[in-house]
């Protein structure tokens, strides 16, 4: 019999979805009943699925999101603010292919960084590459960056990504040469990819973190113009 041949180079081509449909269909007799066109058809939606997979969790491994947050599992009580018409509009990830912003603000501990995260999470679904920097960590790795010499690269891998996620904006002081590395990775990603800003203080109190008011400008222009604006509210969730 040509069964253990077949499955075999299977592997070898790296069929492996189809493979594992193979081997399954083979040990249901019902399988015998169904015509070629949909038998076969079954083993290429297993590879379909088995390559769909494999891709979603290598997006998601890069992406290193801080939550393992989905959007369907988002909390809609009125104490939070949180609305389900816009969750509901960014769903599709038009956004993204639109290349516009969003922005979450809100107190300490009403769970900005999970919304990000499920927004960024749904991002990967739908076939996009997404990076997540707690922004302490982001200021902290371009200033690294700058002095080994690799900041360029930095700069490049950071720009490639169709989905940015600065978690925790304005937490931290930074210094103008920050700020002006930071707003050349905005103008890079301007036109061209999606940037997610969480931020416990409101837009109007930005320029208070930018210690030049022409970059803080420069700064928000690139953010704000074309950005779905989140606003939350309510105590703290880590208190439950």
């Amino acid at each position: 019999m040509l069964h253990e041949p077949t499955k075999t180079k299977l592997y070898e081509m790296k069929l492996t979805g189809m493979a594992e449909a193979y081997e399954e269909q083979r040990a249901q007799p019902r399988s015998a009943e169904l015509s070629f066109e949909e038998r076969f058809g079954l083993l290429v939606e297993r590879q379909w699925l088995w390559r769909e997979n494999r891709a979603l969790v290598a997006r998601l491994r890069h992406a290193r999101l801080k939550q393992p947050a989905c959007i369907e599992d988002l909390d809609f009580s009125a104490a939070r603010g949180l609305k389900r018409a816009v969750i509901d509009q960014l769903s599709p990830c038009d956004w993204v292919h639109q290349h516009q912003n969003i922005i979450i603000t809100g107190p300490t501990g009403c769970g900005k960084t999970f919304v990000a995260c499920a927004l960024a999470h749904k991002a990967c679904r739908a076939g996009h590459r997404v990076l997540y920097f707690y922004a302490p960590k982001l200021f902290r790795a371009l200033s690294n960056a700058t002095a080994d010499g690799s900041l360029t690269k930095l700069l490049k891998k950071i720009a490639k990504v169709q989905v940015l996620v600065v978690d925790d904006w304005g937490l931290a002081k930074i210094d103008e040469r920050q700020c002006r590395e930071f707003l050349e990775i905005l103008d890079d990603r301007h036109g061209q990819g999606s940037t997610v800003i969480t931020s416990q203080f409101p837009v109007s109190a930005w320029h208070e973190v930018v210690p030049d008011p022409t970059v803080a400008d420069a700064m928000l222009d690139r953010l704000i113009h074309n950005a779905h604006r989140v606003d939350m509210k309510g105590d703290s969730l880590r208190k439950h």
